[in-house]
């Protein structure tokens, strides 16, 4: 079975865990088979009618979206939904707070990848003063009851994951954003201001975390100060606890070609080709 395979590496994963620095060599070919579990896990989500929640939250720079792409890169879109809302709008803001994450929530067959989540309440929002104390306390005190009965009783599996890196390690981070013009795009004012408020960040996420980790949805803290094991360990995981199994598909046969039309040539003849500037 596919989650036994999986499992067959633990040891092996562990004994190089205290190795030191992972090689991109031996990260790409454990990469490699967990691309083909996310696979499978999309065609039984296709199969069942499934429907899956993943939320990614953590600190900024702890690679979020570095584990997200991972996922995605051989996957299907329409499967493996990738949703990260903008700031919200005058209207978003006159709406139950967690209403326009709703819009998003997974039909039969889906799997939806919450870049950030409804969580920002509990944490950039409270930080930065977008929402007052008694607003986030009582998102905190309501959002166990709506995952509950929402989300997890409504048939939707859910999966809260936490990326945590260390202070030195953030700082690090953000000066190699700093001075990468192929980063740049990732620095904005509000993520640069989480250096300066990482101990206001982090009493916020502990609050977080003590109100909302339940039976029904628990967090799942991932250290990412390693980038390379934290990826791989959370795709495990995440396969882990989603009892899948492999779907037999129909693939199909490639057809014989139908033989040329007389007066046909190959090639399109119009348009315009582009220089072959490789």
């Amino acid at each position: 079975m596919a989650k036994q395979k999986l499992k067959k590496h633990n040891a092996a994963d562990e004994s190089t865990a205290a190795s030191g620095k992972m090689s991109r060599k031996d990260f790409e070919k454990e990469l490699a088979k967990l691309q083909v579990e996310l696979t499978r896990l999309q065609t039984w989500v296709q199969a069942k009618g499934a429907r899956v929640i993943v939320i990614f939250e953590g600190r900024d720079t702890a690679g979020k979206g570095g584990v997200i792409s991972r996922i995605t890169a051989r996957t299907s879109p329409r499967v493996y939904r990738h949703v990260a809302l903008p700031a919200p709008s005058d209207r978003d803001k006159t709406q139950v707070y967690i209403q326009r994450y709703i819009a998003h929530f997974p039909a039969a067959g889906e799997i939806i990848l919450f870049d950030r989540s409804w969580y920002n309440r509990a944490g950039v929002e409270r930080v930065m003063g977008f929402c007052t104390e008694e607003q986030c306390e009582r998102f905190l005190a309501l959002v166990p009851a709506v995952e509950r009965e929402l989300i997890v009783r409504n048939g939707i599996m859910l999966r809260k994951y936490f990326l945590d890196v260390s202070q030195d390690e953030q700082r690090r981070r953000f000066e190699a954003r700093i001075n990468d013009p192929l980063k740049h795009w990732k620095l904005s004012p509000m993520d640069t201001e989480s250096v300066r408020r990482w101990w206001d960040y982090t009493v916020a996420y502990r609050r977080m975390i003590e109100a909302t980790h339940t039976p029904e949805a628990p967090w799942h803290i991932v250290p990412a100060d390693d980038k390379r094991r934290a990826r791989l360990s959370l795709i495990r995981h995440l396969l882990d606890s989603i009892p899948y199994k492999k779907v037999d598909v129909d693939l199909p046969k490639i057809p014989k070609a139908q033989p040329r039309p007389k007066g046909v040539t190959e090639g399109l003849g119009a348009g315009k080709p582009i220089p072959s500037y490789y």
